[in-house]
């Protein structure tokens, strides 16, 4: 008699315990997401992704200072015997990049006129 009264009150005491910690853990949860909670999150988050945007750019541009002052001191009149990157003629104007052409698969006429066979369906397209 006495085992069953003991695990009676061992398992009404476990069941017990563990439904309070299941309720604390929802209140939790809902208490996470309230609309009051949600906006607290947000602007943290925004006010440090602010703070860390506005570090790397101060970083960044120091750093350009940093080389841009390494590069002129380099560059310089008497810095060495000879600079270490060489300069460009005023005369020499830049070459302007140029834009990718796009390449388009010739029409079924012009393959034709070419003397290629007309892929069909289900046969890959050859590419020569």
């Amino acid at each position: 008699m006495f085992k069953r009264t003991f695990w009676f009150t061992t398992g009404a005491t476990a069941g017990f315990g563990g439904a309070m910690w299941v309720r604390r853990q929802v209140l939790r949860t809902v208490r996470r997401f309230t609309p009051e909670q949600v906006q607290a999150e947000v602007t943290t988050s925004v006010r440090r992704l602010g703070t860390d945007l506005r570090a790397a750019v101060s970083e960044g541009r120091s750093s350009m200072a940093d080389r841009e002052a390494q590069l002129r001191s380099e560059l310089s009149p008497g810095a060495g015997s000879r600079p270490a990157v060489p300069a460009v003629p005023a005369e020499v104007a830049p070459v302007p990049a140029q834009a990718p052409v796009a390449r388009r698969r010739p029409s079924r006429r012009r393959a034709a006129e070419r003397g290629r066979p007309e892929p069909t369906i289900g046969e890959p397209a050859r590419h020569h």
